[in-house]
């Protein structure tokens, strides 16, 4: 038969194993330890080897790197009265993994529900030319009020990122449309400007063919050599109006 001691023996070993497997808790360096200690909190441990009392000691590991939360899309009434269907994703991270669990029950259901309410009520305060050209400008107004809401928790709010707007079709219609007048629009006003620009350098030439008559027979000569390179049959000669202005002067006499 198997002396009593050594089924005591064995007991004891695995106590003690059980003990140590319980006690001995190893953090990663990205890691923090929160303790309770019969229910009280004690400093945060970590990182490295982390020795609590089992039974009496609970630990909770809290992860502090960067988290990437995607926001799921959100139907947003625009300013303008424009529906439009938005998503976003949250970067953010944990500072004080002592108020991550104290204050909160679950901090990343708790940042995500923040996020989906603020991403509303931002947007919704926009107008749709807001929406859609002024994306940095909303997305640090979404970080600064998301980021207010949850630093109590220990939660810090890095960075917010709208990324897909979809419009509705018959929006996307009236956008294409109103680009193609803008484009139209663009097209008028340069054309405008080209005429304007080319009757200011024809007054400049008419100033000064009216300064040097003979410039305007070269301008003749040289129309007529114009013509005649293209090979047409048919050839418009003007004439000087030098030439007729003594007949237009005797018969006003």
């Amino acid at each position: 038969m198997i002396p009593l001691s050594f089924y005591t023996f064995v007991v004891v070993i695995f106590l003690v194993l059980y003990f140590l497997s319980s006690a001995i808790k190893i953090l990663k360096e990205y890691e923090r330890g929160v303790v309770f200690r019969l229910g009280r909190l004690i400093p945060v441990k970590g990182p490295g080897l982390v020795i609590i009392w089992p039974i009496i000691d609970r630990l909770v590991k809290v992860s502090l790197r960067t988290v990437t939360m995607d926001v799921p899309p959100q139907d947003v009434i625009t300013k303008d009265n424009v529906t439009v269907k938005v998503n976003a994703v949250v970067y953010f991270r944990v500072v004080d993994p002592a108020r991550a669990i104290t204050e909160v029950e679950d901090y990343y259901y708790a940042t995500s529900q923040i996020a989906q309410t603020t991403l509303r009520s931002i947007l919704g305060q926009s107008q749709l030319d807001d929406l859609l050209t002024k994306r940095d400008e909303l997305n640090a107004e979404l970080q600064r009020v998301i980021d207010f809401q949850t630093e109590p928790w220990g939660i810090k709010v890095t960075s917010v990122e709208v990324k897909n707007v979809d419009l509705p079709t018959e929006m996307l219609r009236a956008i294409a449309r109103q680009a193609e007048a803008e484009r139209e629009r663009r097209a008028k006003v340069i054309h405008a400007e080209g005429e304007y620009q080319a009757a200011e350098k024809l007054a400049q030439a008419a100033k000064i063919i009216s300064s040097e008559p003979a410039a305007l027979q070269l301008r003749f000569l040289q129309t007529l050599l114009e013509i005649s390179s293209e090979k047409n049959s048919t050839i418009i000669f003007p004439v000087p109006v030098d030439l007729i202005k003594p007949f237009i002067e005797k018969l006003k006499s």
